[in-house]
């Protein structure tokens, strides 16, 4: 049984707003986390059983219910509308100038080992016509972190949704991340990190705007 039954697929990239149905069906969401809710504290004290654990030990007694609430937040990406954390902060502009956020900060959860993976993300789009909330982007940025992840399909989801929204000249998003399942386990490299990039338009096709953000994003402080 799926624990994310809102994850319906969308357009462009995005997914589906969960509760976004009419009548006596709009108490469904709220009874599908509640029945996930208890699917999440059952496996986690499964889990502590698995490795040997005594779950009713002092200690562990609430812990099913601490990974339930845990994993609810490190997963709401799952519930939220990217065009609804947009809301209205669309504002017209007559430029195209490279509108850049750098060292966003990022945390998610390796879909293959259930670690999590941290980093920075660089966020850029050169307007068309209208430029969306500064915050905002960390925001979308969130969406999607908050989801059970792999880099790379992480990074361009992020550039897919905002060329989706606001359909810019081009987009540029960098992830630079650490994994801890590389580095608590397997082939225990602390030291490494992964970096990602996705380029799409103009930041893609022209070398001059490519060059820029890429730089940009390159220099340290």
């Amino acid at each position: 049984m799926s624990i994310n039954p809102a994850r319906q697929p969308g357009t462009n990239g995005t997914h589906a707003k969960l509760g976004a149905v009419d009548g006596p069906a709009q108490r469904r969401p709220q009874m599908l986390l509640e029945r996930n809710g208890l699917l999440l504290e059952a496996a986690a004290r499964d889990l502590l059983i698995g490795v040997g654990e005594d779950p009713d030990r002092d200690g562990l007694v609430d812990t099913p219910a601490r990974v339930r609430k845990s994993l609810a937040a490190l997963t709401e990406g799952y519930r939220l509308d990217p065009r609804d954390v947009v809301g209205n902060a669309l504002f017209a502009v007559e430029y195209d100038d490279m509108v850049l956020v750098r060292d966003i900060e990022l945390y998610s959860l390796c879909e293959h080992h259930l670690l999590p993976f941290f980093g920075k993300a660089h966020v850029a789009y050169m307007p068309r016509g209208r430029v969306v909330g500064l915050s905002k982007l960390p925001r979308l940025v969130d969406v999607f972190a908050r989801r059970l992840q792999v880099q790379e399909r992480l990074t361009r989801e992020i550039a897919e949704c905002i060329q989706d929204i606001l359909d810019p000249v081009g987009v540029g998003v960098v992830i630079e991340a650490s994994h801890l399942c590389m580095m608590m386990r397997g082939v225990e490299k602390q030291m490494s990190t992964t970096r990602t990039s996705t380029l799409l338009g103009k930041l893609r096709d022209d070398d001059r705007s490519r060059a820029e953000f890429l730089a940009l994003t390159s220099e340290r402080r």
